[in-house]
């Protein structure tokens, strides 16, 4: 028989103890119900905490997987109706990411030398396609979107779809030449129709979103240009938040209050990928 007392508190809590008296525990269940029923959640989560003090000071092991939650969190209980159509935007980010998939691979089969990358996309399709289809706002006055860099795949995939590339563009996926194919990352030198601001080399997307941002408030305070009612939104990788460049302007935008910037990271864990 395995004696608990020499057992590590982490081995402890992976042995199911029996229950000595369920009776007991039933009403220590029932209590907990009604304080949440009767005096809300706000009085159970201070009971609890007052439990684990008390737990402490017994010197009694607490299991690991107390844990805080993450500040964004939404429960579900607190999530509004989705606005869209659920099956049919997962469809179309479905075709979508196929068609990212094939680009890349069918360049690659003809010319090993290309590379590509497929993770990055795969893994933040349903952002891009929540934001296209329910925040971005286009036009003169809308808002400005800084895309991750190797996700650029995906976006060439979606714009095939819309009907604003063509096939001979996305077989000429990393051979500009000519002016048919596809550019390897966003970058509106190599071209100029179709990307709005350069997000290679790795972390100048963030610097660039950042003092985009803080222009667009310059010109609202100066009363040069109204941009109140304008987003620039950021789409960065966990890896790419390793780089310098990306952390240097996170206390610009911090001192300055930079309540018209979004960074949305992508935490896939993949770093850098290839196909």
């Amino acid at each position: 028989m395995t004696n608990l007392s020499d057992l590590s508190l982490s081995a402890f809590w992976r042995v199911l103890p029996q229950d000595v008296d369920p009776g007991e525990t039933r009403e220590w269940l029932e209590a907990f119900d009604a304080v949440i029923k009767t005096e809300g959640a706000e009085r159970a989560t201070f009971i609890l905490r007052k439990l684990i003090d008390q737990a402490r000071v017994s010197r009694v092991p607490l299991p690991p997987v107390m844990n805080t939650p993450y500040c964004n969190t939404i429960s579900l209980a607190d999530q509004p109706p989705y606005p869209g159509n659920l099956e049919v935007e997962s469809r179309l980010s479905a075709l979508v990411r196929w068609n990212a998939l094939a680009m890349v691979v069918r360049a690659n089969k003809a010319h090993p030398e290309l590379g590509g990358h497929i993770a990055t996309y795969a893994s933040s399709a349903d952002l891009f396609e929540v934001g296209l289809n329910h925040f971005f706002r286009a036009g003169q006055s809308g808002d400005l979107v800084s895309w991750q860099a190797h996700s650029a795949p995906g976006v060439y995939a979606r714009a095939y779809l819309e009907g604003r590339l063509t096939e001979e563009n996305l077989n000429n996926f990393r051979r500009e030449t000519g002016g048919k194919g596809l550019s390897s990352y966003c970058h509106p030198y190599l071209m100029p129709n179709f990307w709005q601001f350069p997000t290679a080399s790795m972390g100048l997307g963030a610097l660039n979103a950042i003092y985009q941002a803080r222009f667009m408030r310059y010109l609202e305070n100066r009363g040069i240009l109204k941009t109140s009612g304008r987003k620039v939104w950021c789409f960065i990788g966990d890896g790419e938040m390793d780089e310098p460049e990306a952390l240097a302007g996170l206390s610009i935008a911090a001192r300055e209050g930079l309540d018209n910037l979004v960074f949305v990271v992508n935490c896939n864990l993949q770093r850098l990928d290839g196909p």
